[in-house]
């Protein structure tokens, strides 16, 4: 008999009834998926998926202190559920002490939900978005472009329980869309992507006709020099570059002098970064980004540790009003710096901007300058001053005099996300924005596009 035909609950529980560690936590991930893909105005492809995951985290106590042993395994059966407790423990015996090791969360009431069926996801999430974009490929067909594409469908029941009483859980639905429309002849191609938590807020037909202007933009080729240009960064290519400075936020590598963040003797925490009022913060209850509300950690490096689980997760503002407010801990390297308790939350939003200034406003604002549609291939270069480098993609346009008046060619860019804020000139209203590189691993962010007066395009890529 498969483990799958018990209810997550019982798993659990099962697991730590097993148990013979001096301590042990328990996560289900109960997974669902459902997708569509097309190309050429066309569907391709659907599928829907089902899956759990199953990690066990077991603790032991030694002369030398704690250790920790994790194992992870999907599709267990019954009879291997006992050999995967086992494994843990054996794993946790064979290990030395553990530097993160922290007493387990102790619970308080088990989640009023936690002994209910885990949230699913199936085809029937496009039941409205589906029929709208076939609406979208046929006026695409008219207007003489092709739509690739896919969207992706994605629920996820997480129960964590613990042998100190944790009993929690949580349903984390995410989708996203990815819409590319291409001249006939392939030369001309625009990008736009959509975050959703279950597609009712998706237009298609909105999407397609943003697509159509840019590839009428494209009908003009111009040729840039690599330079530094005034540049208008859209809210996905502000999310793309604030995820990967938020991953490079911890606390314990700053006091240690190993990032952009550290200074002689401590952290840049207290110290203002730009000149705008702008707060980077996350916040689990966030309205239409919501995340969990506890820490889940299927295992322990950088600023997560296992012996965390279930600790409860807080607002927190990262950046506030322009000035470094928190760094990424956990409880142990928390006493190690000094700092406060700042679990990593699953969402990002930068606000403090204009909230009545779109992004084509600030077109119209604009003198001479470059917009760009995305960024992708973002790579670090120096961790010292976070320095990245990457390529534009699906669209850089010259704006004169407030109008939009031809492509130019595609450019590498070597920029630190920490140095841009404090070089923004402007920031528009904040809105929910799908970032285009990170989007297999972070959908839920919140930004407004940018002005930055002098972005560094080092060199010209012939990348579309």
């Amino acid at each position: 008999m498969s483990v799958r035909t018990n209810k997550p609950h019982e798993i659990v529980e099962r697991a730590l009834e097993l148990s013979r560690a001096d301590g042990c936590v328990v996560i289900a991930d109960e997974e669902s998926t459902a997708n569509l893909r097309w190309a050429g105005n066309a569907l391709t492809t659907n599928g829907v998926t089902r899956g759990r995951t199953l990690t066990v985290v077991a603790t032991v106590d030694g002369r030398e202190g704690t250790a920790s042993g994790v194992v992870s395994r999907s599709a267990v059966t019954v009879d291997e559920l006992e050999p995967l407790v086992r494994a843990a423990e054996a794993a946790a015996r064979g290990a030395g002490p553990a530097e993160d090791a922290q007493p387990l969360v102790t619970g308080g009431p088990a989640a009023p939900d936690f002994t209910d069926a885990p949230a699913e996801t199936s085809s029937a999430v496009f039941a409205d978005f589906a029929p709208a974009l076939g609406e979208a490929f046929a006026r695409a067909r008219a207007g003489g472009r092709e739509l690739y594409g896919f969207a992706n469908h994605e629920m996820t029941s997480t129960y964590v329980g613990t042998s100190t009483g944790l009993r929690l859980r949580h349903d984390q639905p995410n989708g996203t869309l990815e819409l590319n429309a291409k001249s006939p002849d392939r030369t001309r191609s625009a990008w736009a992507g959509q975050a959703t938590r279950d597609f009712k807020d998706v237009d298609p037909a909105a999407l397609d006709a943003e697509l159509a202007v840019r590839l009428g933009w494209a009908e003009r080729r111009v040729e840039l020099p690599a330079g530094r240009y005034e540049t208008l960064l859209p809210p996905t290519a502000v999310a793309d570059l604030l995820i990967y400075q938020y991953w490079s936020a911890s606390g314990r590598d700053a006091v240690e002098g190993r990032t952009v963040f550290s200074k002689p003797g401590g952290t840049r925490i207290g110290e203002r970064l730009g000149a705008l009022p702008l707060t980077l913060r996350s916040d689990p209850h966030e309205p239409g980004l919501e995340s969990t509300p506890f820490v889940v950690a299927h295992s322990s490096g950088g600023d997560q540790s296992v012996f965390d689980n279930g600790l409860p997760v807080a607002a927190t503002d990262w950046i506030r009003a322009g000035e470094l407010h928190r760094l990424t801990t956990t409880r142990h390297s928390a006493g190690l710096t000094g700092l406060p308790v700042a679990p990593a939350v699953g969402n990002l939003i930068l606000d403090g901007g204009d909230p009545d200034r779109s992004l084509d406003q600030m077109v119209a604002g604009t003198e001479r300058g470059l917009l760009l549609t995305c960024l992708w291939y973002i790579r670090e270069v120096d961790p010292a001053t976070l320095l990245l480098t990457g390529l534009t993609r699906d669209g850089v346009y010259l704006v004169e005099h407030g109008e939009v008046v031809g492509e130019v060619n595609n450019f590498r860019f070597n920029e630190s996300p920490v140095d841009l804020l404090g070089r923004a000139a402007e920031a528009g209203r904040t809105e929910k924005t799908l970032p285009r590189e990170w989007g297999d691993w972070f959908t839920r962010a919140a930004m407004p596009a940018l002005r930055v007066p002098d972005f560094n395009m080092s060199s010209v890529s012939q990348g579309v």
